[in-house]
């Protein structure tokens, strides 16, 4: 243990001397969630009027009252959501609805089909007893027989040259993760150095420490 901290401490001094290295943590969550952001708000409002039906059909959508409004607010969130994080702008408060997004997403969609994405019944995930999906243990029989009808009917070596089948399980994963990225944006902001809010707070707010 002794060996670890002195290991550690020389690299613990250096980055904190560097105060730039602050600001590249929230840099790289926000330019990683920027884009997912921006495709996701772009295909809602691309299909705008599908997106509504989505959202207020009871029957094979999310049931939602107001669907013109829940859906315009979720294609706003996303895309203007994404264009702040780029530039580390109102960090913080756009991390609120985004993170409302993730989480109405997760329990209305994918809460269901348990916590992978992807379906994997080698995951141990897959067998879990809080977000089980049954549907998970029996994808290696289904991948099988489809790969044997690939192989037997169609070119299976081109079908397969851009990657493996395979089965989407469509779970709370991928929300559950962008949630909790957008938590911490919250909880850190934009990031020193690397964001218009770091600017604007030393400008307008020089007593606040940075």
């Amino acid at each position: 243990m002794k060996k670890f901290i002195d290991l550690y401490q020389p690299l613990h001094r250096a980055l904190n001397k560097t105060r730039l290295v602050e600001g590249v943590a929230p840099l790289l969550l926000r330019l990683y969630l920027a884009p997912i952001l921006m495709q996701a708000g772009w295909n809602k409002f691309q299909y705008f009027d599908d997106t509504v039906e989505w959202f207020g059909n009871s029957d094979w959508g999310l049931g939602l009252p107001w669907p013109e409004v829940f859906a315009s607010l979720a294609v706003g969130s996303e895309l203007i959501g994404a264009i702040l994080l780029v530039i580390g702008l109102a960090t913080r408060w756009i991390s609120i609805p985004l993170m409302i997004t993730m989480l109405v997403a997760a329990i209305t969609v994918h809460w269901q089909n348990g916590w992978l994405a992807i379906a994997d019944a080698s995951s141990w995930l897959a067998d879990g007893t809080i977000l089980r999906n049954d549907n998970v243990m029996e994808t290696p029989k289904k991948l099988e027989f489809a790969r044997q009808i690939l192989q037997q009917h169609g070119n299976y070596d081109w079908l397969t040259s851009s990657g493996n089948f395979v089965i989407l399980n469509n779970g709370i994963e991928f929300a559950a993760t962008y949630f909790v990225m957008l938590l911490t944006l919250f909880f850190i902001g934009g990031g020193k150095f690397t964001s218009v809010d770091y600017w604007l707070s030393k400008r307008f707010m020089p007593t606040v420490k940075k």
